[in-house]
């Protein structure tokens, strides 16, 4: 079939991406899903640090990839073996598949499946296969999702069922931003009654993570660099803000502190501002070259934890639900995540946007002006 969707031409192009371009919207061709594969027609997409980091070349992938990895919508086909899903039924789309196979997988979600992993690097499916092509080119696969199209291919490990009720602009909330900051919380921090979380950086992931905070009932303090965000966050329940250099200043430190930047300064101040025997959780993905200072003797004086969390540590068929039903009984209110809603031709100047700081979730809704 021929579907529309914004393929990254090329990694590393000159910011502004608005003027340098490097995604391009147009026509594509999309096999039907093989076994254990499943259709969607996409009806919301995120736009993601992620994603970005793919566009500046901060993340080395294959190209051309049709990006898009934070997404929800409606299964229109069925491949082979996929009998626990229905035609119709409303789906969100997550970035990792999992195997349910590998060492990793026995984790519970503390390590990424090595199978989905591989897949992602690649620019396939699970399966070494894809689905995608251009003028008989083959297009890769952005971490087994490419949801900014009007269609989609996926392994059935990369979906998880939601109820009708769940609007398509909050089910694709939940496959990125929500599993991984609110993972960062709940199953990376793993807070005690009484303790306050801390999050440093106030984007769509570190936002996340305070609204679930917030709904779990924890006291949260949240910092960033920027007075919009800290305005966000005391709107969305923080009990206390600070930009970076007044949170160090005042020696403020929490049990579990929650690192969202994706910069190394940031998760210097994380770790800064982490209690004795609490935990610091970094779930920003900064540049690879990048380098952060710790004091080792830091570590076991004062019985410090630091974890690395990748989605959260999230097992999505068991998370997800969890985060559906804080959204359906009104307190976690995932609405106030989108910052601007757009179509597919206003990614490149939506990278740029992201770039600049200023936005929490850019959410494209397809069939509003996405057409070639």
């Amino acid at each position: 079939m021929q579907i529309v969707g914004a393929v990254l031409e090329r990694s590393g192009a000159p910011a502004p991406f608005a003027v340098s371009r490097p995604l391009t919207v147009g026509t594509l061709d999309l096999d039907g899903p093989g076994p254990g594969e499943v259709l969607v027609r996409v009806e919301a997409a995120g736009v993601c640090h992620s994603d970005l980091s793919v566009v500046d070349g901060n993340r080395v992938r294959p190209t051309p990839m049709l990006l898009g990895h934070e997404a929800a919508g409606i299964v229109d086909a069925l491949g082979d073996g996929v009998d626990d899903l229905a035609l119709g039924d409303r789906v969100v789309m997550t970035f990792l598949p999992r195997c349910g196979r590998c060492p990793e997988c026995a984790t519970d979600g503390r390590l990424p499946c090595r199978v989905g992993s591989a897949a992602n690097g690649h620019g396939t499916l699970v399966g070494d296969v894809r689905r995608l092509s251009r003028e008989g080119e083959p297009v890769h696969h952005h971490l087994g999702v490419s949801a900014f199209a009007s269609h989609a291919v996926v392994s059935r490990t990369s979906v998880v069922r939601v109820d009708a009720d769940v609007p398509p602009q909050v089910a694709a909330l939940l496959g990125c931003a929500v599993l991984t900051g609110g993972g960062a919380v709940v199953n990376a921090g793993r807070p005690r009654e009484g303790d306050t979380v801390l999050v440093v950086g106030l984007g769509g992931v570190g936002m996340a993570a305070l609204l679930v905070a917030v709904a779990l009932g924890f006291d949260v303090i949240g910092v960033d660099a920027r007075a919009d965000k800290l305005d966000a966050a005391r709107a969305n329940g923080a009990v206390a803000t600070y930009a970076p250099p007044a949170l160090l200043d005042a020696g403020v430190r929490a049990p579990v502190v929650i690192e969202a930047a994706g910069n190394a300064r940031a998760f210097e101040a994380a770790f800064a501002a982490t209690a004795p025997g609490g935990t610091t959780v970094t779930v920003g993905l900064p540049a690879p070259d990048a380098r952060a200072a710790v004091s080792p003797l830091t570590l076991t004086a004062e019985a410090r934890t630091v974890v690395g969390s990748y989605l959260g540590s999230a097992v999505p068929a068991r998370d997800i639900p969890r985060y559906v039903d804080l959204w359906r009984a009104g307190r976690l209110p995932l609405e106030r995540l989108v910052s601007s809603r757009i179509t597919l031709h206003d990614l490149n100047v939506a990278m740029d946007r992201l770039a600049a700081g200023g936005e929490l979730r850019q959410l494209i809704v397809l069939d509003e002006g996405n057409a070639p």
